[in-house]
C-alpha cells in the first residue's frame, strides 16, 4: 500500500503539474491512487501560487500584480496544460457538432472563437477576484489561492469516479476515468472541504463557512460542466478534466469574494 500511495503521488504531480518527478506506473491501480492525491498536487500548485503573490504585496505592489502573478504562476506550472482544455472543450461545445466531429475539433492544435473568448473571461474572472482578496490583505489572497487550486484538482477526483466514462479510447480521459470508488472521492472531498474551512479562519467571522460553501460551488459548477460534456462527447478527455479545473478554481474564487 505505500509504494502504491508512493506511485500515486508521483501520478499525481506527474500528470497534472511540471513538477519534476518519474512516473513509473500507469496502470489502473497507479491512477486510481494518483487522482486519489489529485489534491495535493493541488496544494503544492496553490502555495506555490500564493507565494509571489503575497510577497509582491508585502513589498509594496498593489493588489492588481499580485493577482496577475498568482494566476499565471499556475499556468507555469502546468505548462498551460489546464487553460489549453478549457479552450478547447469551448471549442467542442460551441461547434454544437455531433460527438466525434466535436472530438475532433478539440484535437485540432489551434484555438478557435469560443475558445479564446473562454480563457479571456475565466482568466479576467479569476485576476479580479484575487484582486479583491489581496486588497483585504495578503493572508486573504494568498487563502483563496490555495483553496482554489486545491478544489480545482479535487474537480479531477470526482470526475474519476466509476460512473464516469471516457470519451476516448486513449489519452489521459481514459487512463483515469472510472478507476476512482465513490466512496473514496467522498471521502477526499469531504478531508478537503473541511480543509477549506480551516483556511478561511484568515478571514475571521464567517470565514470557515465562506470558504467551505466556495468549495462545494466550485464542485457544483465542475459537476455541472462534467455532467454536460458526457452527454455532448460521450465522456471525459484530457481536455475536460483541463476545462473541469478551470471552472472549479473560478468559482471558488468568485464565490470568495461575494458579499465583500
Amino acid at each position: 500500500m505505500t509504494s502504491l500511495n508512493s506511485h500515486g503521488v508521483r501520478f499525481a504531480f506527474g500528470t497534472l503539474t511540471v513538477i519534476p518527478v518519474r512516473v513509473s506506473r500507469w496502470d489502473r491501480e497507479a491512477a486510481r491512487a494518483g487522482m486519489l492525491c489529485a489534491p495535493l498536487a493541488g496544494l503544492a500548485v496553490g502555495l506555490l501560487a500564493a507565494m509571489p503573490g503575497a510577497l509582491l504585496l508585502l513589498a509594496g505592489a498593489g493588489p492588481l500584480l499580485a493577482a496577475v502573478a498568482s494566476v499565471a504562476l499556475p499556468a507555469a506550472l502546468t505548462r498551460g496544460l489546464h487553460l489549453d482544455g478549457l479552450a478547447d472543450t469551448a471549442d467542442g461545445l460551441g461547434s454544437g457538432k455531433p460527438a466525434e466531429d466535436a472530438l475532433r475539433i478539440m484535437k485540432q492544435s489551434d484555438i478557435g472563437p469560443f475558445g479564446v473568448i473562454t480563457l479571456l473571461f475565466v482568466l479576467l474572472a479569476q485576476v479580479a477576484a484575487l484582486f479583491e482578496l489581496y486588497g483585504r490583505g495578503w493572508a486573504h489572497g494568498a487563502a483563496g489561492a490555495v483553496a482554489a487550486a486545491v478544489v480545482a484538482r479535487l474537480a479531477l477526483t470526482l470526475a474519476s469516479r466509476h460512473d464516469v466514462p471516457p470519451a476516448r479510447p486513449e489519452g489521459l480521459g481514459a487512463a483515469v476515468a472510472g478507476t476512482v470508488p465513490p466512496g473514496a472521492a467522498a471521502a477526499v472531498a469531504a478531508l478537503v472541504v473541511a480543509g477549506c474551512a480551516a483556511a478561511g479562519t484568515v478571514a475571521g467571522g464567517y470565514g470557515p463557512a465562506r470558504y467551505a460553501l466556495a468549495a462545494l460551488a466550485g464542485l457544483a459548477a465542475a459537476q455541472l460542466l462534467l455532467r454536460h460534456c458526457v452527454r455532448r462527447f460521450g465522456g471525459v478527455t484530457g481536455d475536460v478534466f483541463g476545462a473541469l479545473e478551470e471552472t472549479a478554481a473560478t468559482a471558488v474564487l468568485v464565490v470568495l469574494v461575494l458579499g465583500g
